[in-house]
């Protein structure tokens, strides 16, 4: 019976050792996490709100900055490429046109082209677009003569191209009263300008641009 009441208290002794035992290891253990928490908190705020904060943002709009000045600059540059050479070239809505009948030295239509108030234009295409109704036939052949190119328009400068309605022999032909000019054959406003008269067309010609009326009277070569 003793032998029994021993090895119990023994065992109860052997018990209480070992909890006092993970008591005292778990007391002397490692740092607490909340312990270990609090001390990288600082550093992390430190990183994120101290200077390396302020530095960031700052980079980022230099980098913003920088990028909109180039994109400026680079679209600058491109709108003076489109203005290289020596100009705007007219379209038929920059001028105004008029139309008279010349007797003399050879009877032909003189076509007068000036620019729009505010506007400085180049005639580059040497030949004006010039036809009579709608169909090929009231198309204007170009004869070549007179010519210049460019021709500058601005202000009271002007330039002629002189027409011939009527290149053949006999009652061929038919009436118009208005003539279409354009600057080129792909111009898409074309303008329909009246005639003093209403003459009979049939094969016409028309010349070249020049600022010299002698130059523009309309001969079959």
């Amino acid at each position: 019976m003793r032998s029994r009441l021993a090895t119990r208290s023994a065992r109860l002794v052997l018990a209480a050792a070992v909890v006092t035992a993970l008591a005292a290891t778990t007391a002397c253990g490692p740092e607490d996490p909340s312990e270990t928490g609090s001390s990288a908190a600082p550093s992390a705020a430190s990183s994120s709100t101290g200077d390396g904060k302020g530095e960031t943002p700052s980079s980022d709009s230099a980098s913003a900055s920088e990028s909109t000045s180039a994109g400026t600059s680079k679209s600058g540059g491109s709108t003076s490429g489109d203005k290289s050479g020596y100009g705007q070239s007219c379209g038929t809505n920059d001028l105004d046109f008029t139309v008279t009948w010349e007797a003399q030295p050879i009877s032909h239509y003189l076509v007068t082209a000036k620019a729009k108030s505010g506007i400085t234009c180049y005639l580059d295409v040497n030949t004006p677009s010039v036809s009579f109704g709608s169909g090929a036939d009231g198309v204007a052949s170009p004869v070549g003569q007179g010519g210049e190119d460019p021709i500058k328009l601005s202000g009271s400068s002007v330039a002629y191209a002189g027409i011939n309605v009527k290149t053949t022999e006999g009652e061929g032909g038919k009436q118009f009263e208005n003539v279409i000019i354009a600057t080129s054959e792909d111009d898409p406003n074309p303008a329909e300008v009246e005639l003093p008269d209403a003459p009979t067309v049939d094969k016409p010609i028309v010349t070249n641009w020049s600022t010299k009326r002698d130059e523009i009277i309309p001969r079959i070569v």
